[in-house]
């Protein structure tokens, strides 16, 4: 799906929102700094094969999509973290209702009892 989509007043909201949230990590991403502001260090430690320049990029994109606040603290070394913006917070909640949905169809399919 191409980002121009994300900004598109000409596409279904559907589309558009998950034009935000498209590829491997920005849910993952999205999910970490729901609990609060982050480090890049720590949101690569926790999502283990993320490399530091798809990181940086999709930071970048969620940034200029209005999901999270980059804030550069003027302390040495300098210190960067980004944090949920309200949008960001709003995007949050309706992922996590997502999710409880993905969770109880794995289930049906698979027969098991949803993980709690």
């Amino acid at each position: 799906m191409t980002r121009g989509r994300a900004q598109d007043p000409n596409v279904c909201g559907v589309t558009a929102a998950i034009a935000v949230v498209d590829g491997k990590w920005k849910s993952g991403l999205i999910w970490l700094m729901e609990s609060g502001p982050r480090r890049p260090g720590e949101l690569r430690r926790e999502l283990p094969g993320l490399s530091e320049k798809v990181l940086t990029q999709a930071l970048r994109e969620m940034e200029a999509d209005g999901l999270v606040r980059r804030e550069v603290h003027d302390v040495r070394p300098l210190k960067t973290t980004y944090s949920l913006t309200e949008d960001g917070q709003e995007l949050a909640e309706l992922l996590d209702t997502l999710s409880d949905w993905g969770r109880r169809r794995l289930a049906r399919l698979t027969g098991l009892q949803p993980a709690s």
